[in-house]
């Protein structure tokens, strides 16, 4: 089952190090990582991304929560969040295929962050969904680079009544 886990930490050195060697200890790989400072410069966001048993992943839980610099750790497993990511997508250009391209950008929402000669980099955010689809129609084009980020969950606020 994939996880997807959010840790409030400490923003120090080697907290990354030691909550990544939690992971590998356990025989858990990290398929997505990402991290940032929150609005309070000391404390920094991990969203980590992981896929394995609920029961191991529930001893993770608890050792993260053992570990002086983590503050809180929140699992969305089975509950209301929104997660994104973003990618740049440099995709080969020719005149024949320019509007086709740009078609497809503005069908996603997407955005062109910069033009060559011969290639388009386009921008995207959304779920892996999306960007899976987007990836696939531009492969027909010729695809050079795909840089993505580690994707980041926000849980849902409370509906109001």
């Amino acid at each position: 089952m994939r996880h997807t886990i959010s840790v409030l930490v400490t923003n120090e050195f080697g907290v990354l190090s030691r909550i990544s060697g939690l992971f590998s200890g356990r025989g858990f790989n990290i398929e997505s990582l990402s991290v940032a400072e929150t609005l309070d410069p000391h404390v920094s966001r991990m969203t980590i991304v992981t896929s394995g048993d609920d029961k191991v992943l529930e001893q993770i839980t608890k050792q993260l929560n053992k570990l002086i610099n983590v503050i809180k750790v929140y699992d969305f497993t089975g509950e209301e969040h929104i997660e994104r990511e973003l990618a740049l997508i440099k995709v080969n250009l020719t005149a024949d295929s320019r509007a086709e391209i740009l078609s497809i950008v503005d069908i996603f929402r997407a955005k062109v962050v910069d033009v060559s000669p011969r290639t388009y980099t386009i921008e995207i955010t959304g779920d892996e969904e999306k960007i899976r689809a987007i990836t696939d129609l531009f492969r027909p084009f010729g695809i050079k680079e795909i840089v993505r980020t580690g994707r980041i969950a926000m849980a849902r606020s409370p509906k109001q009544k």
